[in-house]
């Protein structure tokens, strides 16, 4: 390995200049190490492997480092529980989840994690892999909204990770952009999903976590039975989550707003989001109707009327774009060339009269009749925004609970909700 004089960064062997203070790389030997006030840490070597060189991140639970692996002689993420975290049971036991679940998800869109191991000061370190770029949440911070191809991309490449763990029954339980990391390359986007601390296990006979009848995950991207802390919880809770964050990478906000955790989770339980073709109004990039259908679909309350998979969402989310094929495919595909497809396909898109039936995203789900096209007609109508479509079946029951004309049912069904919600501990990891 080679380091920077500078900043302490550590560099495969063939690279020869630090690209962040164009100082010339020298053998990670021989290179000082970077000085962090009040850290002790900075210098020693953890675990009797893993020289600690400088600081990545600081966060709620803990610190996480760059470090030379004395071992392998390559550079890895150390994660270190602050001595406070270290010592709660609850946290403890979540930190060490991630390592166990990550072992059974080698996948190329998944942080590779190598060990676990106590610390000689008294707490406790999860070896990562290395990863240069940043998490989705910086981006969007940055950016604010992505272009529909680099969605399509990032989805694709989720989908692919996420239905293999969905076929070993583990659902995340928190995505979100703060665990989507997004390693930058020339043809787009390499994503790496984090922290699978918060995994549910639906294998029989399960693992269960050590806290029961808590509410894991954060509320801007929790499906409706998450936010009830429901045990019926399965993969299409990251249905749900991915479309959330899919949501708010195309228009710039959230789909469901609030000032705190309760309100929040009652809009998610009450309330239909804005439909992304209003939604992305005066947005750098416009929405075509049939994006808006996906999105129902993503959002139905009802989990088993929701769409059925995460492959199915990255499949109709591609379609609702004017792309052929599928996610496996879109995953690898050049972010440009993929652009130029999009813009190409966008004018035919907008125009919802013009698209043919089997075209729609509606039609992927077998269910291009659904959403009001007359007996007869061509072309599916127009929609409207989201939750202004006609009803079905499982729009009269949501979570459930039937739906009334009677304004006191629905008076009382709301007040029930909040009061769940304020029975509820929510878990929110803020690690980073």
């Amino acid at each position: 390995m080679k380091a920077c004089a500078e900043c302490a960064r550590l560099y495969p062997d063939d690279a020869g200049f630090c690209p962040v203070d164009g100082r010339e790389l020298v053998s990670a030997t021989q290179a000082p190490i970077a000085s962090a006030d009040g850290d002790a840490r900075i210098g020693q070597v953890m675990c009797n492997r893993y020289q600690v060189r400088r600081v990545v991140a600081d966060g709620g639970m803990g610190r996480v480092y760059e470090a030379l692996d004395m071992v392998d002689k390559r550079n890895v993420a150390l994660k270190i529980l602050h001595p406070d975290v270290a010592t709660d049971n609850v946290s403890l036991e979540r930190f060490k989840r991630e390592f166990e679940v990550s072992k059974q998800l080698p996948h190329n869109h998944i942080v590779e994690v190598t060990d676990f191991q106590p610390t000689h000061d008294g707490s406790y370190a999860l070896v990562m892999e290395f990863l240069y770029g940043e998490e989705l949440r910086a981006t969007l911070k940055r950016e604010s909204v992505l272009p529909p191809e680099r969605v399509i991309r990032m989805v694709s490449q989720i989908a692919l990770a996420l239905d293999e763990a969905h076929a070993k029954k583990l659902v995340h339980r928190d995505l979100k952009p703060d665990n989507v990391f997004l390693c930058q390359t020339r043809e787009g986007d390499i994503v790496k999903i984090l922290d699978f601390g918060s995994v549910k296990d639906k294998s029989d006979p399960a693992k269960k976590l050590t806290v029961m009848g808590t509410t894991i995950g954060s509320p801007y991207y929790m499906a409706p039975e998450q936010a009830q802390g429901l045990e019926t919880l399965d993969h299409r809770a990251d249905v749900w989550a991915l479309a959330a964050i899919s949501y708010e990478c195309l228009v710039g906000t959230v789909p469901f707003k609030g000032n705190n955790g309760p309100s929040i989770l009652l809009e998610i339980l009450t309330k239909e989001p804005t439909a992304p073709s209003i939604a992305a109004q005066g947005k750098p990039n416009p929405m075509p109707p049939t994006v808006d259908r996906v999105m129902v679909h993503a959002f139905k309350k009802n989990p088993s009327m929701r769409i059925p998979s995460i492959g199915a969402l990255a499949d109709a989310l591609g379609h609702a774009f004017g792309l052929e094929g599928s996610h496996r495919e879109w995953a690898t595909v050049p972010q440009e060339q993929l652009g130029a497809i999009v813009r190409d396909k966008l004018p035919q898109m907008m125009q919802a009269a013009g698209v043919p039936a089997p075209d729609v995203a509606d039609n992927f789900f077998g269910e291009s009749e659904a959403f009001g096209a007359a007996p007869g007609a061509a072309h599916p109508a127009p929609p409207g925004p989201v939750g202004q479509y006609g009803a079905y079946p499982d729009d009269l029951v949501p979570m459930g609970v039937p739906k009334s004309g009677n304004f006191g049912l629905l008076l009382a069904f709301a007040v029930g909700g909040i009061a769940l919600l304020l029975g509820v501990v929510i878990v929110v990891v803020l690690f980073r």
